[in-house]
């Protein structure tokens, strides 16, 4: 076992785009783990929008990173030196780690995960936290009826893929909005959305006039921005909104509200923010159902595995703004 502990710690907040100077490489030795506490090997590290918005010093749902604070980030692991009584050297498991190569624990917030069941990865996208976002976010605050269109930005990402495959188990038509003709493609062919729009080269709202021609039921909105504006002006009386993120504005320095905001009125419709912590209590309940409709094969779990170091966790979180990901993107740091 390496007696280095290979870190990225914030630098400093960004302003826009993150840059290198925005990151630290650190090294320190191995911690061992103490009474009650177990060391973790990570092998991968979960790459996810929402780090963008805890680099920030602003109020948000979650304490920002603290300067010099490794950066924050869900990861799998193994362990591999035990002091805990739940925990045995040999188990795999998730939790919040952190970018870095080992990570000491109390147990709190880590879950054990069997890789003879689904592959390591699989735990940090549809059987993990993208997974639950999509599944509560959609169920609990989009509640879809069999019929009803449900519309996903982002549809290509973690969780947006994950959003559709759940509205069309549960008879929805689904249409996707995403970036390029190949994700549009695997969306229809793979994943089985009913129709996607490529925002890149097609008109969204001539598209979603033809795609949900009586109206869009349940809106899932990864993205925010002119995407979001586009569909609330083709909301159905009575639709739910979901605002899950809006990763088209994370790096802006003058973040664009929604325009057409009035159409909540006119269709007596509703906006509602969504927090996958909030839902803490009923993860099992989520990771289960989930885990039935992947072993029945009626849901596909979709991780972009880049393989590498922590060394290049910066260029590999740039992926996610730069559209490059298709699902979950996952660094893997570790065999």
């Amino acid at each position: 076992m390496s007696r280095t502990n290979h870190q990225v710690r914030l630098a400093a907040r960004p302003v826009g785009e993150p840059r290198p100077t925005d990151w630290a490489h650190v090294e320190e030795p191995v911690g061992q783990p103490g009474d009650g506490e177990f060391l973790v090997q990570v092998l991968c590290l979960s790459i996810d929008p929402a780090m963008r918005g805890w680099m920030n010093a602003g109020r948000s749902y979650i304490r920002p990173v603290e300067i010099g604070e490794v950066m924050r980030a869900g990861a799998v692991g193994r362990v591999i030196a035990s002091h805990h009584p739940g925990f045995a050297v040999g188990d795999h498991v998730t939790g919040s780690f952190g970018v870095q190569e080992y990570c000491v624990s109390d147990g709190r917030g880590v879950t054990k995960v069997d890789p003879a069941a689904a592959p390591l990865p699989t735990y940090l996208g549809a059987l993990g936290m993208s997974g639950l976002t999509a599944y509560f976010g959609l169920i609990d605050i989009g509640r879809p009826e069999p019929g009803q269109t449900v519309v996903v930005s982002g549809a290509a990402g973690a969780v947006g893929s994950v959003v559709g495959q759940i509205a069309g188990i549960l008879g929805c038509r689904v249409v996707g909005i995403a970036g390029g003709e190949a994700k549009c493609r695997t969306l229809v062919d793979e994943l089985g959305f009913d129709a996607a729009i490529d925002y890149q080269s097609e008109d969204i709202r001539k598209a979603l006039r033809e795609h949900a021609p009586n109206g869009v039921d349940v809106y899932f909105d990864n993205v925010g921005g002119e995407v979001l504006d586009a569909v609330l002006l083709r909301l159905a009386r009575g639709a739910r909104v979901v605002v899950c993120g809006a990763i088209s504005q994370y790096n802006s320095t003058a973040p664009k509200g929604p325009a057409n905001y009035l159409s909540l009125l006119v269709n007596r419709a509703t906006m509602t923010g969504m927090v996958v912590f909030d839902y803490a209590d009923r993860y099992a309940e989520g990771i289960a159902r989930m885990a039935a409709w992947r072993a029945e094969g009626r849901l596909t779990s979709v991780e972009d595995v880049v393989p590498g170091t922590v060394a290049d966790f910066p260029d590999t979180l740039m992926r996610l703004f730069r559209g490059e990901n298709r699902g979950k993107l996952v660094l893997k740091i570790a065999d």
